[in-house]
């Protein structure tokens, strides 16, 4: 067992600035391993899931963001052993500047782009795919759509 237990809580932030442009990474391990994701990490003991996107926000990209609201929650359940659990925030940008040295021990990359561009990137993560298209229309309840190629989850849930 991990140091986290069978019951693991995430936060991941959606990030739009004024131009509509989507800022997404590229991380150097895990699951989406160079693939354009968000900005995502767990919640470490003594902060909040909001605490946790903001702090991760700027450990990955630099970028000192403002949370606006929960938009999703993930919850799936890997090799039948681990509640892999998520909340999706939308952090507004209190700037664009792009301040961390890459690459990096975690990121490889960390850009602004077009959800345009980012739909059709078959290196784009399918979550952040997903969430460009329900942020587009009137927000409905349901996904089964795994966030990337290499999660191997038994049960899987996007909330939006």
């Amino acid at each position: 067992m991990s140091k986290r237990g069978n019951v693991w809580l995430g936060a991941a932030a959606v990030v739009i600035n004024e131009q509509g442009d989507w800022l997404v990474v590229k991380k150097q391990y895990g699951g989406l391993k160079d693939m354009w994701s968000m900005c995502a990490g767990f919640v470490d003991a003594g902060e909040t899931a909001d605490q946790a996107i903001v702090r991760e926000l700027a450990e990955e990209t630099g970028i000192i963001g403002q949370v606006e609201g929960i938009i999703g929650v993930r919850s799936g359940v890997i090799k039948d052993i681990i509640s892999d659990n998520m909340i999706i925030f939308l952090v507004r940008p209190l700037s664009e500047a792009i301040t961390i040295t890459l690459p990096n021990d975690e990121i490889k990359d960390v850009k602004w782009e077009t959800t345009t561009h980012l739909l059709a990137d078959p290196m784009c993560s399918p979550m952040v795919h997903e969430f460009i298209r329900r942020l587009a229309a009137p927000l409905v309840l349901g996904s089964t759509t795994p966030p990337g190629p290499q999660f191997n989850y038994t049960t899987y849930h996007l909330f939006l």
